[in-house]
């Protein structure tokens, strides 16, 4: 009897065998509209949540340094409030205070106030 099982369980596994060995045919992956489908909004919500706004606040910012005359207080990256005594073409001359002058390379100028607006006090 258990010869019979035995044997039995030998012919199964190998008559299954083959059928497991064979290999499934290649499952077709995503198309390429698919894939462009899927990027398309990734992209399009980086531009507009993070590439356009940055890009937007830089031409904000040329322009009111472009903009910066004598006469005019401005911020600069480092905190100091200053009267612009001088304008260059990459530096300004700042009075912080009487007969304190300092340069400062445009760029690092963060806020430009005119003549008359006054500056907020952190008082």
């Amino acid at each position: 009897m258990l010869n019979k099982f035995a044997a039995a369980a030998i012919v199964f596994m190998g008559l299954s065998l083959p059928a497991l060995a064979q290999a499934a045919p290649p499952a077709a992956g995503p198309g390429i509209l698919t894939q462009v489908m899927f990027f398309l909004p990734l992209i399009l919500i980086f531009y507009f949540l993070l590439i356009r706004p940055q890009q937007q606040r830089a031409k904000k910012h040329k322009l009111m340094i472009e903009a910066v005359k004598r006469g005019d207080t401005v911020i600069t990256s480092g905190g100091l409030i200053g009267k612009v005594i001088k304008v260059g073409d990459t530096e300004v001359s700042l009075e912080l205070a009487e007969n304190v002058r300092v340069r400062v390379i445009k760029a690092m100028v963060v806020d430009v106030k005119g003549k008359n607006e006054p500056v907020a006090a952190n008082d």
